[in-house]
């Protein structure tokens, strides 16, 4: 019932549903635990179906309760919701609601299910780290993983924590992991794109080589079991999307791109 509150209702409800998703998600018996901690991150991003630029990805925005509004904006950088309410109130509880639970989250980077372990630094990336308790453990979990795409999120999950608590050594770890060839290529690929979401700074020619070399279709499919990439797909490959969008935006849209502007 939750799950489905998350998935299909207003932001407002699945945001108060969190709560009682971590609880599901945490129990290692209940027999919907993979299902909640699959939606638990959902309410706490905004406006991230389909975004795939530089400027957009990984981001997150300000939250409402900390942006004074004049009496003719009514809104916020969420915007609202079908029923006028405010999103970015809901997308700050639900934050809040898992940065309160990073305790009982943080074990969850352990698990022996790998697709637990990717779906909590998903989760896990929402909270706020100002003291980069989440980071370090993603450091931690990083040294320890085996798998590939694991690997990948936890970097993704890395450089979205970092891009909402700027830490220049975080910064300069990912920078070095796309040029590492004895890192995995999705974990390479996963540190370019994370590194392009946290600097201004044009794309080295030796990052178009690396991505261009290692972003092919077979690899792209396996990077779609990352949550970032599936909301970035919207029909079309998450890493594919990316790489177009950040380094060959003078490429057209697919023909069967569900987002791209009207001719």
């Amino acid at each position: 019932m939750l799950i489905g509150i998350c998935a299909n209702d207003s932001r407002a409800s699945a945001a108060l549903a969190v709560p009682f998703l971590i609880r599901i998600a945490t129990d290692p018996h209940h027999p919907h635990r993979t299902d909640a901690l699959g939606g638990l991150a959902a309410p706490a991003r905004a406006r991230h179906f389909g975004v795939a630029s530089r400027d957009e990805l990984l981001l997150h925005r300000s939250s409402f309760q900390h942006r004074v509004l004049d009496d003719s904006d009514d809104s916020d950088d969420y915007g609202a919701e079908v029923t006028g309410y405010p999103a970015g109130w809901s997308v700050a509880a639900a934050r809040t609601a898992i940065t309160d639970a990073i305790p009982i989250l943080l074990p969850l980077l352990n698990d022996s299910d790998v697709t637990t372990r990717v779906d909590a630094s998903y989760a896990l990336a929402t909270a706020a780290d100002p003291d980069r308790r989440v980071r370090s453990a993603f450091a931690t979990r990083f040294d320890k993983e085996q798998d590939p795409v694991a690997l990948a999120g936890l970097v993704l999950a890395t450089a979205e924590s970092t891009r909402a608590h700027p830490h220049r050594p975080d910064t300069a770890w990912i920078r070095t992991l796309w040029q590492d060839r004895a890192q995995a290529p999705e974990v390479r690929l996963a540190a370019a794109i994370g590194w392009l979401c946290l600097t201004n700074e044009p794309a080295p020619h030796a990052l178009h080589t690396t991505v261009d070399a290692l972003a092919t279709e077979e690899r792209a499919r396996a990077m779609d079991a990352l949550p970032w990439m599936t909301a970035v797909g919207c029909g079309e490959s998450g890493l594919l999307r990316c790489v177009r969008r950040m380094l060959h935006p003078e490429e057209p849209e697919p023909c069967d791109d569900p987002w791209a502007p009207l001719p």
